[in-house]
């Protein structure tokens, strides 16, 4: 029996989000998903797609690799997220830094020529790993293979100030889970 899997990998890096709210269940006032890619078709690099009242509540592309960015778009984010299928949103250049014990507290920071984004989780809850196969759920034709680190606190700031609203408790294949994440170890996945 073998132990590979049998698709191939279209990518792996790490994908950490952040999906605030100011009521449990009202839509997302804040949704960040920030990438580090180590591999993919496009290269490495660094993306952060973030939609929020610091934002007017337009999508703002930060990169270190737009070919990647773009890529993403087309494939992998943009069946995530279809409002991000579309190219033509202006991505700014950004450097891109983390600090912290993925234990307790993580940030990723992300500077650009006039702006500083600064994306924090803690209270940080158990590892989920999660493995799904392409076209096993509707809609999905990537599989994935990652570590789901569920954090309960989290907080998103642009020039230092704080996006308003706040993460909610969820729960995945009956276990405590939340409306962000770390997501390390990430692999995507389609058919042969």
């Amino acid at each position: 029996m073998s132990t590979a899997d049998a698709n191939r990998v279209i990518l792996t890096g790490e994908n950490p989000f952040i999906r605030l709210s100011a009521k449990d269940g009202d839509p997302n006032s804040t949704d960040a998903s920030f990438w580090r890619i180590i591999f993919c078709p496009a290269g490495p690099g660094h993306v952060l797609y973030l939609k929020s009242e610091l934002t007017q509540n337009r999508w703002r592309i930060f990169t270190d690799n737009l070919a990647m960015a773009r890529w993403l778009q087309k494939t992998v984010q943009g069946m995530l997220n279809a409002e991000l299928l579309d190219t033509t949103i202006p991505a700014t250049d950004a450097s891109f830094s983390r600090s912290g014990d993925a234990h307790y507290c993580w940030t990723e920071t992300v500077t650009a020529r006039d702006e500083a984004v600064s994306l924090t989780w803690h209270d940080i809850g158990d590892p989920l790993l999660i493995h799904t196969q392409p076209n096993q759920l509707p809609g999905r034709p990537y599989g994935v293979c990652t570590v789901l680190v569920p954090a309960l606190g989290a907080r998103l700031a642009c020039n230092g100030v704080e996006a308003a609203g706040r993460p909610w408790p969820r729960e995945r294949e009956g276990r405590p889970f939340s409306t962000c994440a770390l997501a390390f170890s990430e692999s995507w996945t389609e058919a042969r």
